[in-house]
């Protein structure tokens, strides 16, 4: 599960939010095989999609992560969860998605495919309401 400023996201849901606020980040993986995953990490990535097979991942002044982008997960148990958290600061007004990979490596194999599968996530910057 992804969830942005505590609402779960999906493919259908625009998540808004305000520039100069930073917005939690939370990333929930569940381990539903019967061994043990890991170690990996996960990196999410901001761009920008233009509707016309365009993606802009030069974000580096619209948008700024509070910690890092990128999470290192030793090991999920099987049947167990593991959530991670960060947040995401908008500088500008727009539709922004998020993408979130997986780092390549040996053992990427063994990770659950649902976890390859995670849902589209769309925010829109707005300007703060004075």
């Amino acid at each position: 599960d992804i969830l942005v400023d505590g609402k779960l996201c999906d493919c259908d849901i625009v998540v808004t939010c305000k520039v100069g606020d930073p917005i939690p980040l939370e990333v929930k993986l569940t381990n539903w095989s019967k061994h043990s995953v890991g170690p990996f990490a996960l990196t999410v990535t901001p761009y920008q999609d233009y509707q016309n097979g365009v993606h802009n991942y030069e974000l580096q002044d619209a948008i700024t992560f509070v910690g890092s982008n990128t999470f290192y997960i030793d090991s999920v148990k099987p049947t167990k969860d593991s959530v991670y958290f960060g947040a995401l600061l908008f500088l500008y007004t727009g539709d922004f998605y998020l993408n979130i990979k997986f780092h390549e490596d040996n053992c990427s194999r063994e990770l659950p495919l649902s976890w390859f599968c995670l849902p589209s996530v769309h925010i829109r910057a707005m300007e703060p309401v004075v």
